[in-house]
């Protein structure tokens, strides 16, 4: 606000009609332009008018007949009327003024000394402080506000994290349940489904001659059915451990150009039975590697399994080769029917499936590449594919030469 172009509202507390007057014949003489000025003579006048009219600035003698200006100030105070306070002291009463200064007055006057220069000077210092501390008030205020905005928003994240908490508690515990389930279901059906092969197999040996074709058909299927259902039952009780952290890999040192070569003959007969070409390249100049060979062979049987069983036409390419010294990949591509870039986000995903759909030309529990996933990484490998719709993919697993042997286990 430019103090010397705005009319100014003036309020004079004096019970003395001469100072109350000399006040006012300064405040005209001064360069101030001023809009009104009143006057009162008492402290209960003071505090109705103030109450019920803004003034910019009043000018207060500190002795009233009713009482002093330093009750005054606290009666304003009391009920929140803010004003700039100019006190009125006679000569020699400098501690007085100082005392006022204390309890919030803007500036003191010396009754004597009232010029209008002077008094001009007065209202100015006394409004830029005003407003400096009412501006200071006003970012306490604010900054009160703010801090408890972040109290309140601090407490709702602190209640959005233990809510967070318990829920990644309970999903876990239901994860566990899950997997407990599993693994219990798995093996209580792998006891009587072991039963059922055995006994299929057994009388597929003992063929009787009396057998008709039909007859023999029947007991075959029960024999290969019987074998799918409990690689199945496999799957689902491997899938159950990795889940819940307790399948542990059993390493030793193996060949695994010579493991590659006997699990990719055990498979070529499924590949040909699509008149798929299944081969095999190796790049390698030691094979030897030390692993959980057991493992390693049911990530390469399930990547070449499925490969075959989403390849209509073509052959199947498995490959292993030297990265470095300490790492070596393997590499299984098809010329399937491959993966959009949607697909390719969620392939292993555990029970995901490419084709969703109730009519899906192939079967599975979808469990296949998410134990592969779940195994390469407890090797401590790493597994990517690259793949486009109708140009087939390939799958590239990343294996150190040299696994770590579970803590529980002696270091060889």
């Amino acid at each position: 606000m430019d103090l010397a172009h705005s009319g100014l509202r003036i309020l004079v507390i004096d019970d003395d009609a001469v100072d109350r007057m000399a006040i006012r014949r300064a405040l005209k003489q001064s360069p101030l332009t001023l809009e009104h000025v009143q006057e009162v003579e008492c402290g209960e006048a003071a505090i109705a008018t103030l109450a019920n009219y803004p003034f910019d600035c009043a000018f207060l003698d500190y002795r009233l007949p009713d009482f002093d200006g330093l009750e005054l100030m606290k009666q304003l105070e009391v009920q929140e009327i803010s004003v700039p306070l100019i006190v009125l002291t006679g000569q020699g009463d400098e501690q007085t003024a100082v005392d006022f200064m204390k309890a919030g007055a803007s500036d003191y006057l010396v009754k004597s000394r009232i010029s209008p220069e002077l008094l001009a000077q007065c209202i100015r210092s006394a409004l830029r402080v005003y407003q400096a501390e009412r501006a200071v008030q006003a970012a306490q205020q604010q900054l009160h506000a703010t801090n408890a905005l972040l109290l309140q928003q601090n407490q709702a994240l602190e209640e959005q994290r233990r809510q967070i908490q318990r829920q990644t508690i309970e999903v876990m515990r239901a994860s566990r349940l899950k997997s407990e389930f599993l693994a219990t279901m798995s093996h209580e059906l792998r006891t009587p489904l072991n039963a059922i092969i055995g006994f299929s197999q057994l009388l597929m040996r003992r063929r009787s001659n009396t057998w008709t074709a039909k007859q023999a058909d029947m007991v075959a299927r029960i024999h290969s059915n019987g074998k799918n259902l409990l690689a199945l039952l496999n799957e689902i009780l491997d899938f159950s451990k990795l889940d819940a952290k307790r399948l542990e890999l059993r390493p030793e040192p193996f060949n695994l150009a010579k493991l590659a070569e006997t699990t990719v003959a055990e498979m070529r007969s499924l590949a040909e039975q699509k008149s798929l070409a299944l081969t095999l390249t190796l790049t390698l100049d030691q094979g030897m590697v030390f692993n959980d060979p057991t493992r390693v062979r049911q990530v390469l049987t399930n990547l070449i399994s499925n490969a075959i069983k989403f390849t209509e036409r073509g052959s199947v390419t498995v490959s292993l080769r030297e990265l470095a010294e300490d790492q070596i990949e393997i590499a299984v591509a098809d010329t399937g029917i491959g993966l959009s870039q949607s697909e390719l986000t969620s392939i292993f995903e555990a029970f995901r499936q490419v084709d969703q759909t109730h009519t899906r030309k192939h079967t599975g529990t979808g469990l296949g590449l998410a134990i592969v996933d779940s195994l390469v990484a407890l090797m401590g490998g790493s597994i990517t594919v690259e793949s486009q719709p109708q140009a087939g993919s390939t799958f590239y697993v990343r294996l150190p030469r040299r696994i770590k042997k579970p803590s529980s286990e002696p270091s060889p």
